[in-house]
Formats: C-alpha cells, sequence, structure tokens
C-alpha cells in the first residue's frame, strides 16, 4: 500500500494504479463488490468480549470482523480497519496466513474495504489482533482518502465531502453520533411525557403557521401552486382539535427560502408541540425537564461547556418579560411609551433607523434583538411578547398589547418558542386578516387566509400550550459545534464550480 494523499486529490496515476489493481481483482476472485458478507462480531464487540485477555496470548477462538482499510505497515503485515464501532488490527503472516490469502495484499489499498476471519490475540505490546486466516476483498476503493490524523481542513470541502469528513475526523463521527442520540432523547421525552407523534403534510396549499417567505412549487396533477412548508402549527392545531389525542408532537423538516448564516439553513429540524388545557407556564416546565434530561444523556451532568463558556440546563431557568429585559438592558420603559408614534421616537433616539409604520410591539422587538438577546448566555425565558408580532397567542391579563409567549434563549441565541395559543375563533380571524393585510402591504401578494384552519378553529379547539424547538441550534449547543452546518450532515451549499 503505497498511498500519499492531498486535500485535492491524488495525481491521476495514482487513481489509474487503483484501477489496475481493480482489473487485477476481477481476475484473480470470484466478486469484488460481493452483495453479502456475515461477521461474527463488530470491531466494537470484539473489543469488549476480549477485553480481559493478556498480553501474548492466543486465545483459539475463531472470529469474522469487517471494516475499511485506514493505515498498513510492514507491506501489510499489519493492517487497522475501522467499522463504524471502532478499530482492530489485522496480522498476516506466512506462519498464520495462508498464501491465497497474502496474495490479496499488494493489492489492497487504504480505503478499501476488506472482511477478515482469524484467531484473536493480544500482542506483547497488548494490541488486540485477528491473525488472518482468510482476507476478503468486499469493496476496492478507486478514489484515495485523505491522511487520517489531518482530515479536511478546507472547511467547504468537509461539508461538500461529508463522507471523507466523518471517513478521517472522529470529532465530526462523534457528534452526528451526539446528533441522533439527541433527536431519539427527544422523541422519547415527548412519548414518556404522553404525546403522540404525528406526521403533518409538507407541501402546502396555503403557506403559513410563521412569519418567512415560501419554497415554491407546482403540482402538474393539481394544476396547483404549493409550497414546502415553513411550519406545521396550523396542522398540529387541527389536530388538536379532531381529539386524537390531547398531547401531538412531530419532529420533522422545516423550509424557509431566507438567508443561511452558521446559525440558519434553508431546511431545518423542529420539533413543535401542542399541549391541550395546558397554557405558557406548563410548557416553560416542559422545556426544562427536556433540556435537562438531553444534557444527562450526552453529559452526564446539566453543566456542559461551549466555546469558552460554561452552560447550565439545571432548572428552573430565568423567566424575565420582554419590556422589563429591554429596560434592564436599555433603560427603555416601552410600558410607559403609548403610542406607535412614541415607540418609534425612542428606538430612533437609541441610534436605530427604523420604517415609519413600524407598531410599538415591533419597535420593543426589535430593541429587544438588537440589545438584549446577546445578553442572554445562561437559559432564560423571556415571556410577555408584543400582541402585534404574536397572531397566535392569548393575552397578558390586563396587559392588552402583550401576549403569553415566551422563547427560550441561551448562549444568546432563540432555541424554542411557544405560546398559551389562542383559541377564540373570532379573534383568530380578526389577528389572520391583520396579518393577511400587513403581508400584501409588504408586496406578499401569494399569501392567503387558510380558510381550513379557520374552521376547525370555529369547530373548537380546546385551550392548549404550544412549543417550537429548534433542533439544530440544540444540538449546536450540545455538542459544542461553531456552527449550523457543522450538525447538518448535508448542509445547503453552493453548486461546485465547473
Amino acid at each position: 500500500m503505497t498511498d500519499t494523499t492531498t486535500e485535492a486529490g491524488l495525481s491521476s496515476d495514482v487513481t489509474e494504479v487503483r484501477a489496475q489493481k481493480l482489473a487485477k481483482l476481477r481476475e484473480t476472485v470470484a466478486e469484488v463488490y460481493p452483495a453479502h458478507f456475515h461477521r461474527t462480531l463488530t470491531n466494537a464487540e470484539l473489543a469488549e468480549k476480549y477485553e480481559g485477555i493478556e498480553p501474548d496470548t492466543l486465545t483459539g477462538d475463531i472470529v469474522t470482523v469487517a471494516g475499511r482499510v485506514y493505515s498498513s505497515r510492514n507491506s501489510g503485515m499489519f493492517i487497522d480497519i475501522h467499522d463504524a464501532s471502532g478499530k482492530v488490527q489485522i496480522f498476516s503472516h506466512k506462519d498464520t496466513t495462508p498464501e491465497e490469502a497474502r496474495a490479496l495484499l499488494p493489492l489492497i489499498d487504504l480505503g478499501d474495504i476488506i472482511g477478515v476471519t482469524g484467531e484473536v490475540r493480544r500482542t506483547k505490546r497488548g494490541e488486540l489482533t485477528v491473525n488472518a486466516h482468510e482476507i476478503t476483498m468486499l469493496t476496492k476503493s478507486l478514489l484515495p482518502m485523505p491522511e487520517k490524523w489531518h482530515g479536511l481542513t478546507d472547511i467547504e470541502l468537509r461539508y461538500r465531502k461529508r463522507h471523507l469528513d466523518i471517513m478521517t475526523n472522529d470529532d465530526s463521527k462523534l457528534r452526528f453520533q451526539q446528533r441522533s442520540k439527541i433527536v431519539s432523547g427527544i422523541r422519547r421525552f415527548m412519548e414518556d411525557d404522553g404525546f403522540m407523534e404525528v406526521e403533518t403534510p409538507m407541501l402546502h396549499s396555503v403557506y403559513g403557521g410563521a412569519t418567512a417567505e415560501p419554497f415554491k412549487t407546482h403540482h402538474n396533477t393539481l394544476k396547483l401552486d404549493m409550497y414546502l412548508r415553513i411550519a406545521p402549527e396550523l396542522f398540529l392545531k387541527r389536530t388538536l382539535v379532531s381529539g386524537l389525542t390531547d398531547k401531538v408532537f412531530e419532529i420533522n423538516r422545516n423550509f424557509r427560502n431566507e438567508g443561511v448564516s452558521t446559525r440558519h439553513n434553508p431546511e431545518f429540524t423542529m420539533m413543535e408541540c401542542y399541549w391541550a388545557y395546558a397554557d405558557y407556564e406548563d410548557i416553560m416546565g416542559l422545556v426544562e425537564r427536556m433540556f435537562e434530561k438531553l444534557a444527562l444523556t450526552i453529559h452526564g451532568s446539566t453543566e456542559f461547556p461551549y466555546g469558552d463558556k460554561q452552560i447550565s440546563f439545571k432548572g428552573p431557568f430565568r423567566r424575565v418579560p420582554m419590556p422589563d429585559a429591554v429596560k434592564d438592558v436599555t433603560g427603555i420603559d416601552f410600558r410607559a411609551i403609548a403610542t406607535d408614534e412614541e415607540a418609534r421616537a425612542a428606538t430612533r433616539a437609541a441610534g436605530f433607523e427604523i420604517e415609519d409604520d413600524w407598531t410599538w410591539g415591533e419597535c420593543l422587538a426589535f430593541i429587544f434583538e438588537e440589545k438584549v438577546e446577546e445578553t442572554l448566555i445562561q437559559p432564560a425565558h423571556v415571556t410577555h411578547f408584543p400582541k402585534d408580532i404574536s397572531p397566535f397567542a392569548k393575552e397578558v391579563p390586563g396587559e392588552p398589547r402583550l401576549v403569553e409567549r415566551f422563547e427560550t434563549y441561551c448562549n444568546a441565541w432563540e432555541l424554542g418558542n411557544a405560546f398559551s395559543e389562542l383559541n377564540d375563533p373570532e379573534e383568530q380571524r380578526k389577528r389572520m386578516v391583520e396579518q393577511l393585510e400587513q403581508a400584501h402591504a409588504r408586496g406578499e401578494s401569494e399569501k392567503q387566509l387558510d380558510e381550513e384552519f379557520l374552521d376547525a378553529i370555529d369547530q373548537g379547539m380546546p385551550p392548549a400550550g404550544g412549543l417550537g424547538i429548534g433542533v439544530d441550534r440544540l444540538i449546536m449547543l450540545l455538542t459544542n459545534a461553531p456552527s449550523i452546518r457543522d450538525v447538518i450532515l448535508f448542509p445547503a451549499r453552493k453548486n461546485r464550480a465547473d
């Protein structure tokens, strides 16, 4: 094995050598790419089973293992193969390995996948090893793999060729294994709490449930323009109306035709749920219990590092109304501001350029985003959102400009968004009509009123608390990932230049 690799790939003569080896293999073995190979143990199972054997011990046990070749020493005498669970060393020698098996060694390159049957032993140096009796070529790799110890240092190349990134970067591999645990943990937590998982449409004829630019497509048979969903909210509420369950949730993808950043990807994973006969106070407790459980699952503790910060998911989290948070940081008391005009004046006095039609609530939310979010490092529930940016939430008693809505923040990121859900059909229609008029005024001419949703609300929806959690951001935090693209297996990216 004589591969030397570079990030940009190898010269054509090296790949030609591999092609020549493939041709030779086709002449000498029955099948270079067999359909099936039976192994008796994974590499991790092998390590666990023989953990206690002493150095310089032959066990007499015959096993069959398989994996990708990551390193080779002494002309193939020592080969390390990796499967998804770990590594094992393969030893080939004329005293223990038949000539037929050893004849394959010159045709094996780094990156090939092989199967090995042989005797388990531990070397004098303590390395768990399989003495090869049989070697089977399972997959001949025609391209060299990046060097294991350096991996792909070009960030964009890591995202474009994620298969190579995971193949050569243990941190990336661990992060996606942890992602799977986190998503499974969320699902298990919700089911254990009595929630039923459902699947709602990804293609919507009327887009809604959030304020965002949708991706548009066309259904040829129905002759209907459709949109990739921006949120499942309205269908989940219709499920609640049906009486199928009092606790419903969905984990799935949402799509928003907007910007890409370290915290935004056009398609992303959300967990959204609705809980009948509960309110946003109940949802706060749900979030705290879930986050604490996930931290324990990944870190064995409710405290964990993110960058140079130490985060604690130990509940209860801090709770602060948005007007109070803005006043604490900026000194601006929005509760004392009576009109939209006064709110715009206060916002401009704080040094911001804003539109002339902004409302009191839009000004409050804008100042919060610009000045307060960055201060929310430890988990906090920010409550009492403006009603004019929250069309699906109930009013705060005694404060008609505010609603029972909260967002959970940590590391200055929004992780979750929750409401005491509006279920008054007349008020719901009024707010959705107002929202539609505002959208049309902004030039969003395709925005429509979802009459099927309003019909369901007319039928009667129980009081409920609702929640949406950005799963990708939560995974970023729990796995210490600097970018959302580090936790999405194949993130959005530009096409490769020809």
